[in-house]
């Protein structure tokens, strides 16, 4: 599972990944800083299931009853208006975005940037623009991908060589496009029931933008949000998912705990300075601004939106894998060794597959280790399930 971290230059694009995944990239205050994809690890917090047995363990990706779960994260280059016809580094963009199963579009709601993402005095740009561009690169992009290839489309469904369904999902397979995704749009607009060769512009338009909301959706992350002098601006935002950020603050913040200064957990509304004597004058400056920014947003917002992709967005769950039901283990003693992410409705097999195919391939059943209870290889899992899979084949 890949986020997808996209954005005009100069938003905190980079700065946002730096501090999700505690890494050093190139951060500057000039187009196209990101060039070369970045791709590393983030985390989802979720509780850990070690809460609902009541135990303890030594899991360092369990802190204090709060699982860390890994994440992919791409980080890639500014996207400019008309990036879908080429322009900018538009084409390799669009590429790069295309691995993403969700996308944290990070915002300026300061207003300190403009639309080609160049310096600006803050307020003076409608970050309202910048989320409508995005949006609509992102629509053309797939409306051009189906019409690249319409006519050939409808003399397949005339020869009856491919059906409607099967013909879109084709085209649409290297963005990893399902039949049953292009199937509840087409019933979601009623498109399904008139024929392609009928299908107005309107309606192509109105097919593409639901098909691109389904299987890319969107996560707006409001930053620059210490900068902002009305934070109204973000009830204006029309999308469904939005979070406020500070990513400035929390990549200070990730810094500043790595070093020992401070305590703190990413998603934390505070955080606790570890010794008053070894604070600097400068660092006591920029940790009260960062307590301050606290106080107007309460989170920096950066782990709260990672979340928020994950598990509001894409519906995912937690699922913890286990080769001893009764001692929550692996079969080197290890508690709760592993945490999956699987989208809502996976099921036992599903799990199975996800840690390896032979596991899969054998399944013979599972066992639920909070109930004890033996399932089946369609037995849908609950977020929190701590499962042991039962499989005459070996991992290999």
């Amino acid at each position: 599972m890949f986020i997808g971290l996209l954005g005009k230059a100069n938003v905190g694009k980079s700065t946002f990944f730096s501090a999700a995944t505690e890494t050093t990239v190139a951060i500057g205050n000039y187009p196209f800083t990101t060039i070369e994809p970045n791709v590393g690890v983030t985390h989802v917090k979720t509780k850990c299931a070690c809460k609902h047995f009541g135990i303890t363990h030594q899991n360092p990706s369990c802190l204090d009853g709060v699982r860390l779960v890994p994440v992919k994260i791409i980080d890639v280059a500014g996207l400019v208006p008309g990036a879908h016809e080429g322009k900018g580094l538009g084409n390799k963009f669009l590429d790069d975005a295309r691995q993403a199963d969700v996308l944290i579009h990070v915002v300026d709601v300061a207003g300190t940037t403009d639309i080609q993402g160049q310096p600006v005095p803050p307020g003076t740009h409608n970050p309202l623009e910048d989320v409508e561009f995005v949006e609509n690169e992102f629509n053309q992009w797939f409306k051009q991908i189906l019409m690249r290839e319409w006519q050939k489309l409808l003399k397949e469904i005339l020869q009856k060589t491919a059906t409607l369904v099967e013909g879109i999902t084709r085209r649409f397979s290297g963005l990893g496009v399902k039949e049953f995704e292009v199937s509840d749009i087409l019933k979601e607009t009623g498109l399904g029931m008139k024929k392609p060769t009928e299908w107005s512009e309107d309606d192509i338009t109105l097919f593409v933008t639901k098909l691109r909301k389904k299987t890319k959706p969107v996560l707006i992350a409001a930053n620059k949000a210490d900068l902002c002098k009305d934070l109204s601006i973000i009830d204006k935002i029309k999308e469904n998912h939005v979070v406020t950020c500070s990513a400035e603050s929390e990549f200070l913040l990730r810094k500043a705990a790595k070093v020992g200064l401070i305590k703190y957990i990413s998603g934390d509304s505070s955080f606790v300075i570890s010794n008053e004597s070894t604070i600097n004058p400068q660092q006591k400056q920029a940790l009260d601004l960062v307590k301050t920014v606290l106080t107007k947003i309460h989170t920096t917002g950066v782990q709260e939106a990672i979340n928020h992709a994950v598990f509001d967005v894409l519906k995912f769950i937690t699922v913890y894998p286990v080769e001893d039901e009764t001692k929550l283990s692996n079969k080197d003693g290890v508690v709760l060794p592993d945490a999956r992410l699987l989208p809502v409705g996976s099921t036992a097999k599903d799990l199975a597959g996800t840690i390896h195919a032979d596991l899969a391939k054998g399944f013979l059943h599972a066992i639920d280790a909070k109930t004890k209870q033996r399932i089946s290889g369609d037995h849908t899992l609950k977020d929190g399930d701590v499962i042991k899979i039962i499989s005459a084949m070996s991992r290999g």
